[in-house]
């Protein structure tokens, strides 16, 4: 096998998933802790999350510049890392009283949960930078 044939899309690691217990709080009948399944994503889906969470902001002499809002673009990205529970399930978010995913995200898990799932995605999506540095590699 040629050097080059190791980065062959047929000799890659594809998705990576894993599991992880988000919360103590969601427990299963036994009163076992519930683990939410994870998945990696490819760099289109990021983009794709990225795009998601820009806005046009209307500057000086009504010159328009993209910015990205790091807390949505948090939530998208740990939404579409998440396969279960599905997050995008109707009866899930009625269950909560709202709609849409990030939003339901939001309600379901305490601020240390969410920053949790969060630092768990990035890493999972081979991010190896906190929080602030991964927003300031969005915005430029």
């Amino acid at each position: 096998m040629s050097e080059l044939s190791l980065f062959f899309a047929q000799n890659v690691a594809c998705d990576t998933t894993e599991e992880f217990v988000v919360s103590l709080r969601f427990k299963d009948k036994e009163g076992h802790p519930v683990a939410w399944k994870l998945r990696s994503m490819t760099e289109d889906e990021n983009q794709e999350c990225r795009k998601a969470a820009t806005r046009k902001v209307k500057g000086k002499n009504g010159v328009y510049t993209s910015d990205i809002d790091p807390n949505e673009y948090m939530a998208k990205l740990m939404t579409s890392s998440v396969v279960h529970p599905d997050l995008k399930n109707a009866e899930l978010q009625r269950s909560y009283g709202v709609l849409g995913a990030e939003t339901l995200l939001r309600k379901m898990l305490l601020p240390g949960e969410f920053a949790a799932l969060g630092e768990r995605v990035q890493a999972l999506n081979g991010f190896g930078t906190d929080m602030n540095e991964l927003v300031d590699e969005v915005k430029n």
